[in-house]
């Protein structure tokens, strides 16, 4: 036997079952179409308006579309937002400008946050109706104009950090001591200052303690672990047998220690290392002798430095790990090849240059060429350093008068009268060079007077020089050595030219001098020139002179010297006319 569900049954056609599902359905679907058309009613009512009853920081701005709500926002909060800010920082009242800390109100932001825009979204549609929240509006702040007004409260107010260094100064160390700062911490000012400006309230603003990246402690390691030592006394460089000490006071300058990761740590300046180390050795492998240079308006030695060739680098690699040595382990042996000099720091100490012993002054009237060639004679005389027993020889240290060395065409004495040549005005350096040597108590070697006088040298005592055949030679003749020293200030249209010349030893005598009178006076001549280059002379007469040089000796000098008599025999000056009517004088 067989049975049949109630499911298995179809309904009839024209049954009432099948006429009643119709109903339904089209009932459904009217129901569709009514609620479809009020969905689409209630979002055109509410289009982009924001919900009704709401305000934003006290605005109503509630069922109006959002450019308009975005308006009224505007026009509701102008005096809130013009109104300054009351704060405090750390209980001081202060007072800020909300332009100053960069606040603002983003109007559209504030409507679109609230509601105000158009949407299928039934919640939306849903709170349009039923809404009417009490929302704050959104404020923005520029970070640039908070940074600087927190920069601002911060000095007023608070503390800046002080990070613990440590520096270098000849030979010693400084040391900064660290504090912790106080300040304001800029996003918490701006939230603060952001949620007390439209709300009328007082923006509590606390200044945060700041704690220095180098502290105390960091200063403490640092000194321990490299400064003490740093500075402790001198670290040795050994180049084969050659050994150069250094002073803390020489290396320092290449010290720092830079903050990095919370300590300090030691660096070193490569290219101010290398320039010290060059100017105690000569690093291209030449030898520089030792002399005796005036520093300061002082003599000082000047010390010897040994040619060295050696590897810069292992100096460089090895300079930190040596300063911060101690005992024996301050020494660095080089890789080097050493070249010694011939006269080193201990002979030029022994010359005992200690003091000026003499000193000259001579003046010349303005000429360009006697400003070039005096003051050319004078760069090559000056630091001449004489040993004993060394002659000085004006010839072979200022060299042949040529342009390339130099000089220029002026006026020298040749025959008796004025004529242009290479190097005319030097002999005011002989000159000048002569009376130093001569109160500085050393032997004439060589000197020849002008052939006639000239009336702004010292009568009897002044010396021309000529290349090839007049030379100023004088001789050290003391135990100690000499240091010359030449200085020019030129002459110019209204002022005199002068010119300077010292020496510096130790005081061996102490000179005077004495001058006779003139004799053997003769007479000037007249004599006419039919050359170019001759120039007009206005003459007068010779005569004899004889000077006297007294020695005295001074401290441990026990010799005698008998005076020491200078005779000389100027020569008239002619009287010259030009008779050439293209000469030099006759030429407007």
């Amino acid at each position: 036997m067989s049975f049949l569900s109630t499911s298995d049954v179809e309904a009839a056609p024209g049954s009432p079952d099948r006429a009643g599902g119709k109903v339904v359905l089209w009932l459904l679907l009217g129901l569709l179409v009514v609620f479809g058309g009020l969905y689409v009613a209630a979002h055109y009512a509410a289009a982009d308006k924001v919900p009704r009853g709401t305000t934003v920081s006290g605005v109503s701005i509630g069922g109006h579309p959002q450019a308009e709500a975005a308006d009224r926002l505007q026009a509701g909060l102008a005096d809130q937002v013009s109104a300054p800010v009351e704060a405090t920082v750390d209980g001081t009242p202060v007072s800020i400008e909300p332009t100053e800390a960069g606040l603002a109100v983003d109007y559209e932001a504030s409507v679109a946050e609230a509601g105000g825009e158009e949407s299928w979204d039934p919640v939306r549609l849903w709170n349009y109706f039923t809404g009417g929240d009490e929302l704050d509006a959104e404020v923005t702040v520029d970070e640039a104009a908070l940074a600087a007004l927190v920069t601002r409260l911060d000095a007023e107010h608070g503390r800046p950090v002080r990070e613990g260094t440590l520096t270098f100064e000849a030979a010693r160390f400084t040391e900064t001591t660290p504090r912790t700062g106080r300040s304001l911490d800029a996003a918490a000012t701006g939230e603060a200052l952001a949620g007390a400006w439209l709300d009328g309230g007082t923006a509590e603003l606390e200044l945060v303690e700041q704690q220095p990246e180098i502290d105390a402690g960091d200063l403490a390691e640092a000194r321990e672990s490299f400064a003490n030592a740093a500075v402790s006394g001198p670290v040795a460089l050994t180049f084969e047998q050659s050994t150069v000490r250094l002073q803390p006071a020489d290396y320092t300058p290449a010290l720092t220690m830079e903050p990095v990761d919370g300590e300090l740590v030691p660096r070193l300046d490569r290219d101010v290392l290398t320039a010290m180390l060059e100017g105690k050795v000569a690093v291209d492998g030449a030898p520089v002798d030792a002399t005796v240079a005036l520093v300061g308006g002082r003599p000082q030695v000047v010390p010897a430095k040994p040619g060295v060739t050696y590897d810069r680098q292992q100096v460089l690699d090895g300079f930190l790990g040596l300063v911060a040595a101690t005992g024996d382990q301050r020494t660095l042996a080089v890789d080097a090849e050493v070249a010694r000099p011939d006269f080193t720091t201990k002979e030029a100490r022994a010359l005992q240059v200690k003091e000026q012993v003499s000193s000259f002054t001579t003046y010349y009237p303005y000429a360009e060429y006697r400003n070039v060639n005096i003051g050319r004679a004078a760069e090559l005389v000056d630091g001449t350093l004489l040993r004993p027993g060394e002659t000085f020889s004006l010839n072979d240290t200022v060299g042949e008068r040529t342009r390339e060395n130099g000089f220029t065409e002026g006026y020298i004495i040749s025959d008796g009268i004025l004529v242009s040549d290479l190097g005319g005005g030097v002999s005011q350096m002989a000159t000048t060079t002569f009376n130093a040597m001569f109160f500085a108590g050393l032997e004439d070697v060589e000197h020849k007077p002008h052939s006639f006088y000239i009336d702004r040298y010292p009568i009897g005592r002044e010396a021309t020089v000529a290349w090839g055949a007049v030379d100023l030679r004088f001789r050290n003749d003391t135990p100690y050595g000499v240091l010359i020293s030449a200085k020019v200030t030129p002459a110019t249209l209204t002022t005199s030219g002068v010119v300077t010349v010292s020496m510096y030893s130790t005081k061996y005598w102490d000179i005077t001098t004495s001058t006779g009178e003139r004799h053997n006076v003769t007479q000037a001549k007249v004599r006419r020139v039919d050359t170019v280059q001759c120039h007009a002379n206005e003459g007068y007469g010779g005569f004899d002179i004889d000077v006297t040089r007294y020695f005295e000796p001074v401290g441990a000098n026990t010799e005698t010297r008998a005076p020491e008599v200078f005779s000389t025999t100027y020569t008239p000056s002619d009287t010259v006319i030009c008779t050439n009517p293209d000469a030099e004088d006759n030429i407007s």
